[in-house]
């Protein structure tokens, strides 16, 4: 991948958390859409192409699972572009684990997490999800 920035979706309801992030990785030269709720997630998505998610379980009207799952959906469609999802959670339990490696999600992230292991992360998912080396952005 090279040319323009990576896009980096934050959907998550902890409004503090959402903009530090997205500042974080704007400063990073990532793109940077953001997200409160589920159906915000799916509808940037729609509109947006990006290339790594990061998604909150516990949120309002769809939870991060929810999404994940649509995005799964959607993505066995041959001409949507491939997108690495990372769930975050506080409250982790096996079966929502399970379920999401079901989905193929690249990541489940427990909260809280320090910035370099995020920054870490992210940068892996578009490694290897997307061949993005981090001196590109």
């Amino acid at each position: 991948m090279t040319g323009a920035s990576p896009t980096l979706l934050i959907s998550d309801d902890d409004r503090d958390l959402r903009e530090t992030l997205g500042e974080l990785f704007f400063r990073r030269g990532m793109e940077v859409v953001l997200a409160e709720d589920g159906e915000q997630a799916i509808d940037l998505v729609s509109r947006v192409p990006v290339h790594v998610a990061l998604l909150d379980l516990h949120m309002p009207k769809r939870t991060g699972l929810e999404v994940l799952e649509y995005l799964h959906d959607r993505q066995r469609d041959p001409g949507q572009p491939r997108l690495a999802c990372i769930l975050m959670s506080a409250q982790l339990d096996e079966l929502v684990v399970e379920r999401a490696r079901e989905v193929e999600v690249f990541r489940v992230q427990s909260k809280p997490f320090s910035i370099r292991e995020i920054q870490s992360l992210v940068a892996t998912a578009l490694h290897d999800v997307h061949g993005w080396a981090e001196n590109e952005n």
